[in-house]
């Protein structure tokens, strides 16, 4: 069943609207997903984005999906058969690090809502023409940073964003007071070292420290 740019867009308000922070995971090893999704979640942390850039990664959402509480996704999107395998591994959003027709077309017959990456005010011109109304901006630190989205901002007010890359706990406040940013993406809540020493206590802490993170 095909999905309407609205009801995609009603889906990622509410998602982005439940915490500032949207952990950003690549993962090695999918015996430990659901453990990392439920230290994740319980720090208040629902919204988890696990990139396909690791063979395990299909698994670990596999394994997040049955987390009760959590909202698992599927990231570095690159193509329709990227999002068919998310889908069919239980990805309830998807999030690419930037847009094509191909891949947008897709993910809404697929029925899964999807955040688009745009940098340049031409594409987020180009989102904004399909009815987009919240996009990734990736990569934040090294695409001008907090400034150049605020820049963003003036002429484009109707479009909001999840910057992602480079978003650490020192700059994501930048970001997080400006009115056209909802949440922001980051891999700090859940380093490595932490994971593969299984320490979800710590993880969880780190987590809750994210989701104490002011919004504008």
């Amino acid at each position: 069943m095909t999905l309407s740019t609205a009801d995609a867009n009603r889906f990622l308000r509410d998602l982005c609207a439940r915490a500032p922070i949207i952990p950003v995971l690549v993962i090695e090893d999918a015996a430990s997903a659901a453990d990392l999704a439920r230290a994740l979640v319980a720090g208040g942390l629902p919204a988890l984005e696990v990139t396909l850039r690791t063979p395990a990664a299909l698994d670990a959402i596999r394994e997040m999906a049955g987390v009760e509480g959590g909202v698992v996704g599927a990231g570095t999107l690159l193509s329709p058969a990227d999002i068919a395998r998310a889908v069919d591994a239980g990805a309830r959003f998807g999030v690419a690090p930037g847009a094509t027709d191909r891949l947008l077309d897709a993910a809404a017959e697929a029925g899964l809502p999807i955040l688009p990456g745009a940098v340049t005010a031409t594409e987020a011109m180009r989102l904004i023409e399909r009815g987009v109304e919240i996009a990734k901006f990736f990569p934040a630190e090294t695409s001008g940073g907090a400034a150049a989205l605020k820049a963003l901002g003036g002429p484009l007010p109707q479009l909001s964003f999840c910057p992602t890359g480079g978003i650490t706990p020192q700059n994501a406040a930048s970001y997080l007071s400006l009115p056209n940013v909802v949440c922001a993406g980051g891999s700090w809540v859940a380093p490595g070292d932490l994971v593969r020493a299984g320490d979800w206590v710590g993880i969880e802490a780190l987590a809750r420290e994210a989701a104490a993170l002011p919004r504008a």
